[in-house]
């Protein structure tokens, strides 16, 4: 049973250092100055006879941004001759060793993982200890769920003022806000999710607030996105072609105040090439009352339209308007190929390569 864990400061983590709980086998690591211009403390390394000096840079948070910070310390704050940097925090992934190899920079977690380089005297490269430190944020996931349309709207319009601004675009992609009975999102929650994009190094806040890497918060997106909760389906055989069904759908929804939004996977052919079955799938959060205003017979045999229940935000942010109908965003439409077939993955990357040249000439 896991429980509640109150998250590190600096200090506790060079006070952990300073008790010798920051370990590194077989080198022993001890500290010998507590005050260095610049840095944290200095500790000497030691192994087989072999000693090497280092002046310590602690990180709390074990985030990218946290991670990219020390880096950037670790190669720009001047140094006494022969003292080497290192970074000392909660976690270092693999990933993350590997960098500092390849740059030249020693660290070391509180979990058991490190790097330590001394040109000519030793180097040792230990991972694989579990992170007992996951960073604490007051959102489990801003990556998944409503959250996720603060992430979304940088995919939409990759710069931004300030918080509210952030705030109100997202308000007016919501559909289900606008013009169906949910909740705005809040100011608090676009805080909150705005700080864990910034800690992952996927907006930037020097100067505003701006999308620095859009691949990256796409494969996070995709990472953590999970289908709409399984609803009420009703399969439909409509008579009409399907230009004429979407305008009856429209005309329909309208008539019963109804959102409705056409799936990613019945939009992909607005970013994307791709074949799919003739059906045209669409959310709605009342699917009988929009059901009881159409004339259709239903039955699984040959059908052409698929009404599917959700009362879920995401799939009805940033829709897109064309031919009197609603299509899924090409975020959305993107996401849910990415959780399809390989063919469908496949796909995605033509959807994710016109979200990209969007964005291209957006920052244009």
């Amino acid at each position: 049973m896991s429980t509640f864990r109150k998250p590190l400061t600096e200090s506790d983590v060079l006070e952990r250092l300073r008790r010798g709980q920051v370990v590194l086998p077989p080198l022993r690591l001890k500290v010998v100055e507590t005050e260095l211009a610049g840095w944290d403390a200095v500790i000497v390394a030691s192994w087989s006879g072999q000693q090497a000096k280092f002046a310590v840079e602690c990180k709390a948070l074990s985030t990218p941004k946290g991670f990219s910070d020390a880096v950037r310390r670790c190669q720009t704050e001047s140094l006494p001759p022969g003292v080497l940097p290192i970074l000392v925090m909660p976690y270092l992934r693999e990933s993350h060793l590997q960098d500092l190899e390849v740059k030249g920079i020693s660290g070391v977690d509180l979990c058991g993982n490190g790097v330590v380089v001394a040109p000519g005297r030793f180097t040792v490269f230990r991972s694989g200890a579990k992170n007992q430190f996951p960073t604490y944020s007051p959102i489990k996931n801003i990556y998944r769920k409503n959250s996720s349309m603060v992430a979304r709207v940088f995919l939409a319009t990759p710069s931004f003022e300030s918080v509210q601004q952030v705030r109100e675009a997202v308000n007016v992609g919501d559909l289900l806000s606008s013009s169906w009975k949910k909740t705005p999102i809040g100011l608090s929650t676009v805080s909150k999710a705005l700080k864990v994009l910034e800690e992952d190094l996927i907006v930037d806040r020097s100067r505003g607030l701006r999308l620095v890497q859009p691949e990256k918060l796409l494969a996070a997106l995709a990472g953590s996105y999970a289908q709409p909760d399984k609803g009420p389906r009703i399969r439909l055989k409509v008579q009409n072609d399907k230009t004429s069904v979407t305008q009856l759908l429209r005309a329909r929804a309208d008539a019963t105040s109804l959102p409705v939004v056409a799936t990613g996977l019945s939009s992909v052919s607005r970013y994307a090439i791709m074949q799919r079955e003739d059906v045209l799938s669409i959310y709605c959060p009342d699917i009988a009352t929009l059901r009881d205003s159409l004339d259709g017979r239903e039955t699984d045999r040959f059908r052409n339209v698929e009404l599917i229940e959700t009362d879920e935000q995401p799939p009805y942010f940033d829709t897109q308007e064309a031919e009197g109908f609603f299509w899924a965003s090409p975020v959305q439409t993107y996401l849910e190929l990415m959780a399809g077939d390989k063919r469908d993955q496949e796909t995605a990357e033509q959807v994710k390569a016109y979200l990209l040249r969007s964005l291209a000439i957006q920052r244009q």
